[in-house]
């Protein structure tokens, strides 16, 4: 299997970018957050609990709502940062994303962000962990 390297956040098309939707991909859930560059800020939005062009149909009502500049989807990986099943699943959404919506997308390891969530108390952790992943890319621009 091959994978795609990650976009990183440095890649110049981040520059112009200001408003961005994260995503916490998984196959029954995924979560959501928006943040801008401003204020190096993310906040969860509601997860969306879909597949397929379900799952697309929810992902352009937000894209409509919020207008981001740039997408940003968390990539998981072994502790080791080796790939995984998921790993490549997260990777095709990311590449379904740009096709589907032509906009930037970005790539994070995303490796902890729901052990954190949990250990935060979140109440809805896919949703906190695309909040975590968020922040994490936007802590990363220059």
């Amino acid at each position: 299997m091959i994978l795609t390297a990650p976009m990183p956040a440095t890649h110049p098309a981040a520059a112009h970018c200001q408003r961005f939707l994260a995503f916490d991909y998984g196959q029954k859930r995924t979560g959501v957050a928006s943040g801008n560059r401003l204020t190096c800020t993310a906040t969860p939005l509601s997860t969306i609990a879909a597949e397929g062009d379900a799952r697309f149909a929810q992902i352009a009502t937000r894209l409509k709502e919020w207008e981001p500049d740039a997408l940003v989807v968390g990539v998981p990986c072994h502790p080791d940062g080796a790939p995984h099943e998921n790993t490549a699943r997260a990777l095709k959404f990311a590449r379904q994303l740009r096709g589907r919506y032509g906009l930037p997308v970005f790539e994070v390891d995303e490796r902890y962000s729901t052990t954190e969530a949990h250990a935060l108390g979140a109440k809805d952790a896919d949703a906190a962990s695309a909040c975590i992943i968020l922040e994490q890319f936007l802590r990363s621009l220059p």
